[in-house]
């Protein structure tokens, strides 16, 4: 029997018209198609695709055990996520052993901070994996922004929110232009960083880039409370004619 395949399409940032042409064609043709969400909640993933999906689809939603609950020091929060990942892998293996493709739906680019990583890491060996790149939220971001993130020979420096507070200020200020990804319940010890490292006034906030909610505001005039989908944008201001 033929193995299928199981393939990570990245979705791009939140619009389903910046999805590119082999993800749309891959998305409206998938027999079986699998997602990660939040227990209760219908996914982001999922609601770019609404709409294009083929009537027999038959989805897989991915509930993830835990999310901001505990934090990610804690040795539970490894175990439970290692033990969802193996689940998940497992159930894709038997569809692909079946000899079923599998649409696995990752939101911006599945080989950037993206969940699938974790799939893929598991299934190689056992089926077939296909990637399909997709536009990052850190560009969907600075699109929104209508600034260019970066000139000439500037260095842009990615990092998360996530960090300790002393290697995000010496992140900040180290670099010519800056992306923080993974705000959300971080944003007072981001606020303090961008401050500590006197880059307070060049910070701009970028809410749900590409989605119905999109948000553009300096990080000094931004609200106290912020979705996960949130990122953070230092522009540079190198080289140019």
């Amino acid at each position: 029997m033929t193995i299928g395949t199981i393939h990570g399409v990245g979705l791009g940032p939140g619009a389903a018209d910046l999805m590119s042409v082999r993800a749309d064609r891959l998305v409206r043709g998938a027999r079986h198609l699998a997602y990660f969400r939040k227990a209760g909640r219908p996914g982001h993933a999922r609601r770019i695709v609404e709409g294009l999906l083929r009537p027999d689809v038959v989805e897989f939603p991915m509930e993830y055990p835990v999310t901001t609950e505990i934090a990610v020091t804690d040795p539970a929060y490894n175990d439970w996520l290692s033990g969802f990942y193996a689940d998940c892998t497992r159930h894709l293996a038997i569809l692909a052993g079946q000899g079923e493709d599998v649409v696995v739906l990752c939101e911006g680019d599945p080989f950037f901070y993206g969940s699938f990583m974790h799939l893929h890491a598991r299934l190689r060996g056992i089926a077939p994996v296909a990637v399909v790149p997709g536009v990052t939220g850190m560009s969907g971001a600075w699109t929104a922004s209508d600034l260019p993130i970066t000139w000439g020979d500037d260095v842009l420096t990615i990092a998360t929110a996530t960090l300790p507070e002393e290697e995000l200020i010496r992140r900040i200020r180290d670099t010519d232009a800056l992306v923080v990804m993974k705000i959300g319940r971080h944003l007072p010890k981001l606020r303090r960083a961008v401050a500590a490292a006197g880059r307070e006034d060049t910070a701009w906030l970028v809410e749900q880039a590409a989605m119905p909610g999109q948000r553009v505001t300096r990080l000094i005039e931004a609200e106290a409370v912020v979705p996960y989908f949130s990122i953070l944008l230092i522009h540079g201001q190198g080289r140019r004619p």
